[in-house]
């Protein structure tokens, strides 16, 4: 098994685009990047801490390849957005991919360049490509937010405008 971690904005919504596959074997919620040890939710959502929302994923790399990941991550984003994700703004919402090891780098290095070179975006990708580091699993109401509250998840989406960014610039 390998660990993945992307940050897309509000964890909420990067959560169902990769469960349920073959080979992933579980999706937490949580925060990384900053500077307070065992952080909350209350502190991270002040944007002061450095932390990224982000969904760590474990995988099995024989059946669900990481490249596979990064193709379903990219189409998650709006990777041209420094300021967060959609209606979420704020440092803690901003897009990086975190790499446990050489291969990922390599691998999350070469996605992003593709992606540039695709012409689906104007604006520059902003992504942050970065070394893991530690993972703060988030509070249990964040787990699986969009199975223990369909309704509000649904409503928090639909006024987010993320699936309608996907729509204009993924062929998914």
């Amino acid at each position: 098994m390998e660990k993945a971690m992307f940050a897309g904005g509000c964890f909420w919504c990067m959560v169902s685009p990769f469960e349920e596959l073959a080979g992933i074997h579980g999706i937490v919620s949580g925060y990384t990047g900053g500077t307070n040890v065992n952080p909350t939710y209350e502190d991270v959502k002040t944007g002061t801490t450095g932390h990224y929302e982000v969904v760590q994923i474990t995988f099995d790399p024989a059946i669900f390849p990481y490249e596979k990941l990064l193709e379903l991550y990219w189409p998650q984003i709006d990777p041209t957005d420094d300021g967060g994700q959609f209606q979420d703004r704020g440092t803690q919402y901003r897009t990086a991919i975190f790499y446990y090891n050489e291969e990922q780098k390599e691998a999350a290095f070469a996605s992003m360049e593709e992606v540039a070179k695709s012409g689906r975006f104007t604006g520059s990708i902003v992504t942050e490509i970065i070394p893991a580091q530690t993972f703060y699993v988030a509070e249990d109401y964040h787990q699986d937010f969009h199975k223990k509250n369909p309704k509000h998840y649904k409503k928090d989406r639909e006024q987010s405008g993320r699936d309608e960014f996907i729509d204009t610039y993924w062929d998914i």
